[in-house]
């Protein structure tokens, strides 16, 4: 072989290795139900790997039947369903109301709690306790102290959940009740909505570390001292001033929380995608208008806090934002033109995009490999123990609707699997042997975590992660949170043993007590979680 041909031959093995790499970095897919009955307009992962999923009552008849003897006034069909994802089976459940548009998060003791919806669901309390056989359904309750369609619910330090606006509520309330209403006043709600379109529907809410709420509706956000019904802070308008909240549907996280035995924790919120004013208008007219390409990002407790804005590789609307367990934020779903809202949505965004926090801007944004399968207004996604990310819904129309539309009714279910889990880097996965899942943690706590893995480890890259499921609805993920525990130096055990001093969160402001997915990450690549139960 002459040297010009030796080094052609090596220019393309270069190229297919690369080839190779960049294929296995895109991710992957995989159709899990052609049918569930439903479209998955709403989506929580509860701690026994059973996601809850509903859309709405007034749909008219699903293609699930509900048990014989179980029946609404309008049909005798499921309009929700439990997902096993152990076993990739699903069941009807019942729910009484009209769901749509509501909201939800799960108690410290695993309980979803489920609030508002429309019409007679509006001020419903529902609840939803996770059994391992098929014995548990929804329950429900009057006793919201507003009518919540459209509302953000978030889990709070002492374990209550507060219920934030909804479409004509500026105003915000607790639950559990202490007998009375207990409905709060919330001008910010007010000062945020835009005559007609309101674009401050569903606002993107966290826990920020000091315990006050990072609240964002429209392009702005403030602080909240929710305690005594007080502005703490107040943030500028994202540049632009575009609206990136419900309808004009942008997404948001607070990025993972580190560095967390300093004397204070640096929170960060991203903000991605949405659509420009009056494109909400002008969909309405039938003229579809490119969404939004930025993102934002800020820092809460900066004192001259400032939005520092980024391109993504594509405009995205009603798109869906989920912290991944090595830290890493996917942008999942949604459309590149025009804004949420029945039938006001185009060109579907099929590839999904990894957003890297810590890369330096400019080499954040990974596209991934696309689906095939439009996920418009009313989809969802959350993030599954074993690091998939399960995909459903897309609703356009206001009623089931498959023959003869740009985009039918999608019952589907699919799971995206990020590029960490190619078998390329199986040799980089962790395993966790101890702790057994379903531990139970106490703040403070210094504990073991110990895992295996088939090929060496680099000890000075392994963490541990923490990451608190969601409640995810149109473009939200309510409750959402990645904490990246404090730990020590890995520990050589024998052959292919390791093991890892890891300290659990100091308070409940940086973890509110409930259950949370605990993964060990090593070169980015990380384990399949156990449940963890903080208290």
């Amino acid at each position: 072989m002459g040297q010009y041909s030796f080094i052609v031959l090596l220019f393309q093995l270069i190229l297919c290795s690369h080839r190779i790499v960049t294929d296995a970095a895109g991710g992957g897919w995989q159709l899990l139900q052609k049918s569930i009955g439903i479209s998955s307009m709403h989506m929580q992962l509860l701690n026994n790997d059973r996601v809850v999923m509903f859309d709405r009552s007034d749909f008219g008849p699903s293609n699930l039947s509900l048990p014989p003897g179980k029946c609404l006034k309008t049909d005798c069909t499921a309009h929700s369903v439990e997902y096993n994802v152990l076993t990739n089976e699903f069941r009807p459940l019942f729910v009484q109301s009209n769901v749509w548009c509501s909201s939800g998060a799960v108690r410290p003791d695993g309980v979803l709690i489920q609030t508002g919806g429309f019409n007679d669901g509006e001020k419903k309390i529902r609840s939803f306790v996770p059994c391992n056989d098929e014995s548990c359904d929804w329950k429900e309750i009057d006793g919201l102290g507003a009518r919540r369609w459209y509302a953000t619910n978030h889990i709070l330090p002492d374990g209550r959940i507060i219920i934030i606006g909804g479409r004509r509520q500026f105003n915000y309330e607790f639950y559990p009740k202490n007998g009375a209403p207990n409905v709060y006043s919330l001008p910010f709600l007010v000062q945020t909505n835009d005559p007609r379109v309101e674009n401050n529907l569903y606002p993107f809410v966290f826990l920020n570390v000091d315990g006050f709420l990072f609240i964002f509706a429209n392009n702005r956000a403030i602080l909240f001292d929710y305690v005594n019904n007080k502005v703490v802070k107040q943030y500028p308008a994202i540049p632009g001033g575009d609206p990136r909240s419900y309808p004009s549907s942008g997404s948001a996280v607070v990025l993972p929380l580190k560095n967390l035995l300093a004397p204070s924790v640096a929170a960060e919120v991203l903000v991605c995608g949405g659509a420009p004013k009056g494109a909400y208008e002008q969909a309405e007219k039938g003229v579809f208008i490119a969404a939004l390409n930025t993102c934002a990002r800020i820092k809460i407790a900066d004192p001259t806090p400032t939005w520092v804005l980024e391109t993504m590789p594509q405009p995205r609307v009603m798109g869906d934002m989920t912290l991944l367990p090595n830290g890493n934020v996917l942008l999942i779903n949604g459309a590149g033109k025009g804004t949420a809202g029945w039938e006001l949505g185009r060109d579907p965004v099929l590839a999904p995009v990894v957003y890297r926090p810590d890369n330096i801007p400019g080499s954040r944004f990974d596209l991934q490999n696309p689906s095939t399968i439009p996920r418009m207004y009313h989809s969802t996604a959350v993030l599954l123990r074993d690091g998939r990310v399960l995909v459903g819904g897309s609703n356009p129309h206001a009623y089931y609707n498959f023959t003869g539309v740009l985009f039918p009714t999608e019952l589907s279910l699919e799971a995206f699997s990020p590029y960490y889990l190619d078998a390329t880097f199986a040799n980089l996965r962790p395993t966790i042997v101890l702790p057994e899942s379903q531990f139970t943690l106490k703040y403070k706590q210094k504990f073991r975590v110990r895992f295996s893995a088939s090929g060496p480890v680099a000890l000075n890259k392994v963490t541990v992660t923490m990451v608190a499921p969601s409640f995810n609805t149109h473009s939200f993920s309510m409750n959402q949170r990645l904490l990246v525990l404090a730990s020590d130096t890995v520990t050589k055990l024998g052959n292919s043993g390791y093991e890892i001093v890891v300290n659990s969160p100091g308070s409940g402001n940086l973890a509110p007590s409930g259950y949370y997915l605990l993964f060990v990450v090593h070169q980015d690549v990380p384990s399949e979680g156990i449940w963890v139960h903080v208290q």
